[in-house]
């Protein structure tokens, strides 16, 4: 049945999207990552005690990790996180979100501006763009081109700032309560997806379980969580068609 106020409702003026977590399943990455390097130190973090670490500005997470233990100035512990999670992605491969690459496909058809803004470092974010057709997203920001990280809007004042749009006016899908923080301070309607964090209600215009089987009309503006289908349980779908990038290489691939 057709949306009876879809004729009322416009096109975004750019989707702003989160990388990790969001459109490729790398959260586990950064984790293992920082288990690794605590493991290291001889130092075990309590059960959900590197959940603080999702979303969060890359120097904030170095900071949480030498708090927990590990050992290094959080420079050191820095460097030593990107270089860790980097041979975990390329070794264990990229899993995508379930329906992100079909809506970003659909999106860039549509001629909606894309933004890509994450808070992994430049380096990391291009092995991850590697692997999507060229010029899928309009414009990037990542989190060692902004002066303060998530949840500060640095980062998607920034994106709408390069695309010459009003951040009002876009919609940002992200994640994490960090992410959707950010976006929302940015004054961009936040849609959450969860993933490896739950999302309380409230901390998103709307919550989606997934974004498999989201479409053009999903993104028109105003978004209420009554067009946005809010009405489903957060841990529908936790398995879905995630695709599997064959490891040892990231190698471009086409929708």
């Amino acid at each position: 049945m057709l949306d009876p106020h879809a004729s009322a409702r416009r096109l975004p003026a750019a989707v702003l999207w989160d990388m990790d977590g969001t459109i490729v399943d790398t959260e586990g990455h950064w984790i293992a990552a920082a288990q690794g390097m605590l493991a290291e130190a001889g130092a075990t973090p309590s059960v959900g005690g590197l959940d603080s670490l999702v979303g969060i500005a890359l120097p904030d997470g170095a900071r949480v990790i030498h708090e927990l233990g590990g050992t290094g100035s959080p420079d050191a512990l820095l460097e030593r996180w990107i270089e860790l999670a980097t041979a975990h992605t390329r070794s264990e491969g990229i899993t995508w979100r379930p329906g992100a690459r079909s809506l970003l496909r659909t999106l860039s058809a549509a001629r909606v501006p894309l933004a890509l803004v994450t808070m992994s470092y430049r380096d990391y974010a291009d092995e991850i763009l590697a692997a999507l057709p060229p010029g899928t997203f309009d414009v990037t920001v990542t989190g060692d081109e902004v002066a303060r990280g998530k949840p500060s809007p640095d980062a998607y004042l920034r994106a709408a700032e390069l695309l010459g749009v009003d951040p009002a006016e876009c919609i940002a899908v992200e994640d994490s309560p960090v992410g959707l923080a950010a976006a929302r301070a940015a004054g961009a309607v936040a849609i959450g997806v969860p993933h490896d964090v739950p999302l309380a209600d409230g901390i998103a215009d709307a919550i989606w379980p997934t974004l498999r089987g989201r479409g053009l009309l999903d993104f028109r503006l105003p978004l209420c969580r009554e067009a946005a289908g809010n009405d489903e349980s957060p841990t529908a779908f936790a398995t879905g068609d995630s695709h599997n990038v064959r490891p040892k290489g990231l190698e471009p691939l086409t929708f």
